[in-house]
């Protein structure tokens, strides 16, 4: 075994004192109910009676409690590309199950919404917290104890972290993650692009961004730039939640559903009941996390993970912050160049070696941990191969030796960039994520006059009306978690490019959320302490700020920063919270969600954790 990365190794070591109470906690929780949970035994009658009243031929195995039972939660809808192939995975599980004495349930459904439908729109304030809601039904859907095993079918933004964090709550029982993978490549992701900015810049109407847009979002399957959902595979990967080189295999395809077969059988095979027992709690432990991050950093993922990553370890008792994925950064170079850090794709990269390279390369230069608990015999370096067909066999292949597309996938000996891309930046205006990867370095360090907005809204009208014409930081505040459920502000990266390419020096600054799908324009975002006041009455920096103060984003010296005297000042009056959209239904998760930094979650933070 190569030796492990000391930077990697000394991050590991503080996550797991930093930890060890709580992950004590979580796994003395998890075995007990493994003891309480053991099988349907403990059960009555008509409990049980209630449990497999529809279930068909697998009726008598489940009454008689001689088979392994394996629970479905799935995030279908026939609305959203990525989720519309699961309509079929249960009734084909159901049958895959069979061929190993198991049977399968689906336990219940989660919701699944999509960024890209509400981006800039009211509903993306439902967005973050949509990830408490669909662990909370994952939590329903097991709670009724009628499973051996679990499988979890998610793929995109909030829905697979989740998924995570309401299973790691039933993590005495094995789980694997299932997803249906990425839609075939359309147009190129450069002619995209400019037609976003010249719709942004007049030039072209309604009509003509429509048809771009559905020639590159235009089939079932998972969207192919690399953002928060194509992340999320790799993290599933990363953690050994996936089968081997499941992440990207196209849907309906016979590899797709020999890879499904294979994941649903394994759930089978590490039950209770059988020999290779391997609980999901002890699968997804401080090493692993550790893995996730590397992998983020490696691949150039989606900052939305600097909150998924410490919502998903603080469900499974492990404690990470944002100076762990710093340090972690500055060991970790990046592999992989995929739009839009670059200008090909998922499929792209998967076609040129995909996850079995990147864990192969981060392997043997000692910066992930191979000797994890995967749901893959083989650890880790199992995650080092990809699935084929042998005729009507499903085998796996090493990795290849050579990247097929170096523009793409390079080796960790000469990688893209020395670092991983994801810096913290802080100072008397907060703590931020700044993601460098997506960045040209001379715009890692803008000082520019301050813009300060109340709503995305506003920053759209200002640039309309020519008033960001200038170097300029534009600073949208009342973004966070308690203020508006923290929305993703990717809309407003067409315009701040126009600014950028304009030759203006510019900067965006924010308490709201950025994605994966995002770059070009420096920006420190995720600030915390978030700009509207806490439980306890303190307003965050960002609230202080006025225009015109000079603000400082630096990722080279790790600075956020403003020569101003905010401690002079009164904090500017908060917006009203909006009503509509249901937005006023989740008010209760606003007036309690944790900071960024600790995973914006309301969920988590009132049940302690």
């Amino acid at each position: 075994m190569t030796n492990l990365s000391p930077v990697v190794d000394r991050v590991t070591d503080r996550i797991i004192e930093r930890s060890k109470e709580s992950r004590a906690a979580y796994l003395e929780m998890v075995r007990g109910e493994a003891g309480k949970h053991s099988d349907r035994s403990f059960l009555s009658c008509s409990n049980l009676a209630h449990g497999f009243a529809a279930s068909g031929e697998d009726k008598g195995a489940i009454a008689a409690m001689s088979t392994i039972n394996i629970g479905i939660v799935t995030a279908f809808n026939d609305m959203l590309s990525a989720h519309q192939p699961y309509g079929r995975y249960p009734e084909q599980m159901k049958l895959f199950a069979r061929e190993v004495g198991a049977t399968a349930q689906v336990a219940g459904g989660v919701p699944a919404m999509c960024d890209g439908v509400t981006q800039g729109f009211d509903g993306m304030e439902l967005s973050l917290f949509s990830r408490d809601t669909i662990a909370l039904s994952t939590s329903i859907a097991l709670s009724h104890a009628m499973f051996d095993g679990m499988t979890l079918l998610g793929i995109c933004d909030k829905i697979v972290p989740g998924l995570v964090i309401g299973a790691l709550r039933f993590g005495h029982l094995p789980a694997a993650f299932i997803p249906s993978g990425p839609m075939p490549s359309g147009i190129s992701n450069k002619e995209k692009q400019k037609t976003r900015q010249l719709y942004a810049e007049g030039k072209v109407g309604r009509e003509e961004l429509l048809a771009s847009e559905s020639a590159s979002y235009h089939s079932a399957g998972t969207c192919t730039f690399y953002g928060t959902a194509n992340s999320n595979q790799m993290m599933m990967e990363m953690m050994g939640l996936h089968m081997p080189g499941a992440a990207f295999v196209p849907p309906n395809t016979p590899l797709r559903q020999a890879v499904t077969r294979a994941a649903t059988q394994r759930v089978a095979a590490m039950s209770r009941k059988g020999d290779d027992y391997r609980p999901m709690a002890e699968v997804v432990d401080e090493k692993a996390i550790v893995n996730a991050m590397v992998g983020l950093l490696a691949t150039g993922g989606s900052t939305n993970h600097a909150i998924h990553i410490p919502a998903m370890a603080r469900a499974a008792g492990i404690l990470v912050d944002w100076q762990d994925l710093s340090e972690l950064s500055s060991a970790v170079p990046l592999l992989t160049r995929v739009y839009p850090n670059g200008s090909g794709d998922v499929n792209h990269f998967h076609a040129a070696g995909g996850m079995a390279w990147v864990v192969r390369e981060l392997l043997d230069a000692g910066l992930a941990h191979e000797d994890i608990l995967t749901i893959a015999e083989g650890g880790m370096r199992a995650y080092a191969t990809e699935p084929t067909m042998d005729g009507d066999q499903l085998t796996w292949k090493p990795a290849p030796e050579t990247s097929g597309d170096d523009t793409m996938l390079r080796s960790a000996a000469n990688p893209f960039q020395s670092d991983g891309g994801m810096r913290l930046v802080e100072g008397n205006i907060g703590r931020a994520t700044f993601k460098t990867s997506a960045v040209e370095k001379e715009r890692w360090t803008i000082e520019a006059p301050a813009r300060v907005f109340d709503t995305q809204e506003a920053v759209t009208a200002a640039f309309k009306a020519g008033e960001l014409d200038r170097d300029v930081v534009v600073v949208v505040r009342f973004q966070g978690p308690r203020a508006n459920g923290m929305p993703e502000l990717h809309k407003l990266t067409p315009p701040l490019g126009i600014l950028q390419d304009r030759g203006y020096k510019v900067a965006l600054v924010t308490d709201g959320r950025m994605s994966g799908a995002s770059g070009k324009v420096p920006a420190a975002i995720h600030v915390t302490p978030e700009a509207l006041a806490d439980v306890e009455g303190n307003w965050g920096p960002l609230a202080y700020l006025q225009d015109g103060d000079i603000v400082k984003v630096c990722a080279e010296t790790g600075e956020l920063s403003t020569t101003a005297d905010l401690a002079s000042r009164a904090p500017a009056e908060a917006p009203k919270p909006a009503m509509g959209m249901g937005r006023e239904l989740f008010a209760m998760f606003r007036l309690s969600a944790s900071g960024a930094e600790q995973g914006g979650s309301a969920m988590l933070q009132v049940a302690g954790l």
